[in-house]
């Protein structure tokens, strides 16, 4: 599993163009498709960088117009009081409600699409994309601009923090197989239209990454305590200490 999403190295790649001048304060970016060239990439994560650069305030998305790059007026991009298990709750919130939604909405073409993304899962290479693909295209199915504009500002939020950055990826690291099985609930719910499935199955989806989240971190806090107990035992081992005044 890669550390960084790909897209988030797109958008450091972006704000470092800014930052050197490349592109200007109110100067347009150039377009998605020439993003993509020019940093060999899919326009689907041209997408997700300018998302999160627009929730780091770093560009401005003008409907019809293009993307515009904004004065950066303060250093701290993100609240850093977000915290993982808290965006992992509002968007368990969120996309439960998406799901339903999507569910008495959602075309033949689009559960093909989601159908594919379990496909590209089985790849490990493509872990990260068909998981952002396959909520994506849930909340694009609910044909409700609010919903995705909501759904795309908390996707940003997994790139826009360092620590939520680290937490996802120690969720990363685990079995692919129950991200697959959860994926697959969801999609049978939606191609069944059951709108109160899809809602159960994605809250379900979304409570095991919250429960994997604090298994994670409770692993990682047993081991510092471990660490610095081993460390102060050395300091203060009277057999050490006997060692050194022989």
């Amino acid at each position: 599993m890669k550390n960084r999403r790909l897209f988030w190295r797109i958008v450091e790649k972006i704000e470092q163009a800014i930052t050197q001048g490349e592109y200007v304060v109110g100067s347009r970016l150039p377009p998605e498709r020439e993003l993509a060239e020019k940093f060999d990439v899919s326009r689907p994560t041209i997408r997700e960088a300018i998302i999160a650069l627009e929730v780091r305030e770093r560009v401005e998305v003008k409907t019809g117009s293009g993307v515009y790059v904004v004065n950066h007026n303060h250093d701290e991009e993100v609240d850093q009081n977000i915290n993982a298990f808290e965006l992992t709750q509002a968007r368990a919130l969120v996309e439960g409600e998406i799901a339903a939604l999507a569910a008495n909405s959602i075309t033949d073409e689009e559960l093909s699409q989601l159908h594919h993304t379990l496909v590209m899962m089985e790849d490990k290479e493509y872990i990260e994309e068909a998981d952002q693909m396959f909520h994506h295209i849930i909340s694009q199915s609910t044909r409700n601009g609010a919903l995705i504009k909501v759904f795309d500002s908390l996707w940003a939020l997994r790139a826009s923090s360092p620590s939520i950055i680290d937490d996802y990826n120690m969720v990363c690291s685990t079995d692919n197989r129950k991200t697959m099985a959860e994926h697959t609930a969801i999609y049978q719910a939606l191609s069944m239209h059951d709108a109160s499935e899809a809602r159960n199955a994605m809250h379900q989806h979304f409570n095991r990454l919250i429960n994997v989240l604090f298994d994670k971190i409770e692993a990682q806090t047993l081991e510092e305590v471990r660490r610095k107990n081993n460390a102060n035992r050395d300091l203060y081992s009277i057999e050490n200490l006997v060692k050194h005044r022989s």
